[in-house]
């Protein structure tokens, strides 16, 4: 069966040489189950890792609700009077003991986007020093040293704005090379038609929002927002010690992998790999599938970045949930996402192995749900006015979509050029890495009086932007190994 879709802009032969991991001529190694395999031990192992980097990316998210004094908060003016008090009464004590800072909306914006000022400087160098020494250690050295800074924001909250932001910085930095460090070690793990399948795994760490949001609420509620970074620190470091002790680099290097998963493995990637020493970085950035990426992760990270941090605010302000409730459905659309993510993954490698569905095919119709279907409920969630039930319904069903793209642009990378993606994912996560920085003060900028009106435009602004990555995405996709990505003796395309 093939998906008329498929055709929409092919070329060089594409759809006729992208739906299979070898060719023809190349004896085909049965597939190794998937139970207890250790492709898939890694791609569990990675989900926890990546759990923990969303807890300690959106905890503060939460916390910083109930970090600033609600005197500053009040002067500022920004809990919206549009829409009525929703919360019901609460008969538990919120807790109080937690240090409160005089820091206004201006300042709040930077100390959440200043992650981001960390978090792009790191992306190439990662995807760079992976490919060379491998994704391992970068990936958990990267994780453990964010976490070590977690442990430490309440006592550079106490030094000051600054401080924090540095510290906020440090962490980003540390967060930046683990996404390019993964797909470098997925390059050496995931068979061709199983890269939806454990890339969704192990990339579903949006579970790790849908916990830490709510349960950062619980913490500042009945504890104080200091114990927020306590924990999730810990978690942190913990994961490291089982990723150090339980992970290995290459199939080759694995102790206990089996020999039949192993030429599986190494089979399934054989005329996908290139040898060569150099980064071939002139043709990769004059590469129009490549800047497809760019364009689709920026567009998507746009909407994700601006929800993800302000999504709490929203709740607070404008639907006035209080903190314990405003972790919770602040949570839900990130379950979605999660459960999404998963299920997409299944999906998309099913309609490649079974349906005989092009890969580009694939790539296309999933980024073009998960991308315009968002844009869609984001702008009506925008135009419900106070309907809280409607409003919450609208919110989840954007960010659940959007986890199509777990199976589309996202893992395009190892489409194109397996050999580079970690340093391919770097280039495009760091231009993705900009809406994280300056998403979230336009979007503070854009609503100075805090009301629906305004909240509208950052809704609209942001679906417009998906919408045009989603079609640049695909116009010039390809979802088959390029040229520049393969050794001269591999004189053919996959």
């Amino acid at each position: 069966m093939r998906s008329p879709i498929g055709g929409l802009a092919s070329s060089d032969g594409e759809e006729g040489s992208d739906r299979t991991p070898l060719l023809q001529s190349t004896p085909r190694v049965e597939a190794a189950p998937a139970c207890c395999s250790a492709r898939y031990n890694l791609a569990v192992l990675a989900f926890f890792g990546f759990f923990v980097l969303y807890a300690l990316r959106v905890n503060l998210s939460v916390a910083l609700v109930d970090m600033v004094d609600s005197n500053t908060t009040s002067a500022d003016n920004r809990t919206s009077k549009e829409c009525a008090e929703h919360s019901a009464p609460i008969k538990v004590l919120h807790n109080q003991t937690g240090k409160r800072y005089q820091w206004d909306a201006e300042t709040q914006g930077w100390i959440l986007g200043s992650f981001f000022y960390g978090y792009i400087i790191t992306q190439i160098p990662g995807g760079y020093i992976a490919s060379k020494v491998g994704g391992k250690l970068l990936l958990g050295f990267g994780i453990l040293g964010t976490a070590i800074f977690t442990l430490f924001t309440p006592i550079a909250a106490d030094f000051g704005v600054g401080a924090l932001i540095v510290l906020r910085a440090l962490e980003g930095l540390g967060e930046g090379v683990t996404f390019p460090a993964m797909h470098a070690m997925w390059s050496s793990w995931a068979p061709p038609l199983e890269r939806s399948k454990l890339l969704s795994i192990s990339y579903a760490a949006q579970l790790g929002t849908v916990i830490s949001l709510p349960l950062s609420g619980i913490i500042c509620f009945y504890m104080d927002w200091t114990y927020v970074f306590y924990l999730f620190g810990i978690v942190g470091i913990i994961w490291f010690i089982l990723w150090i002790f339980l992970v290995s680099e290459t199939p080759e290097t694995h102790k206990t992998i089996s020999r039949h998963e192993k030429e599986y493995i190494l089979s399934s990637l054989k005329n996908q790999l290139s040898s060569q020493k150099s980064v071939p970085w002139i043709p990769m950035l004059k590469s129009l599938p490549l800047w497809a990426i760019v364009v689709a992760h920026f567009s998507y990270n746009w909407t994700f970045y601006t929800l993800l941090t302000l999504l709490p605010t929203y709740m607070k302000e404008i639907l006035r949930f209080n903190v314990q409730e405003n972790g919770l459905l602040s949570a839900l659309p990130y379950f979605g996402c999660w459960l999404c993510m998963i299920l997409s993954g299944q999906a998309a490698d099913n309609l490649r192995a079974k349906w005989n569905y092009s890969t580009i095919c694939v790539r296309r119709v999933f980024s073009l749900i998960g991308m315009i279907g968002p844009a869609v409920f984001l702008v009506a969630a925008g135009f419900i006015g106070c309907d809280y039930s409607l409003a919450v319904a609208f919110l989840t069903i954007s960010t659940t979509l959007g986890g199509f793209c777990s199976s589309g642009f996202s893992i395009n990378h190892l489409d194109i050029a397996p050999s580079y993606a970690g340093i391919l994912l770097g280039i495009t996560n760091t231009f993705a890495t900009i809406p994280g920085m300056v998403g979230p003060v336009i979007a503070k900028s854009l609503t100075p009086d805090n009301t629906i009106r305004e909240w509208q435009t950052v809704f609209c602004i942001a679906a417009a932007i998906n919408v045009f990555g989603a079609i640049f995405f695909s116009l010039f996709a390809k979802g088959e190994v390029q040229n520049w990505a393969l050794d001269d003796r591999h004189g053919h395309r996959n």
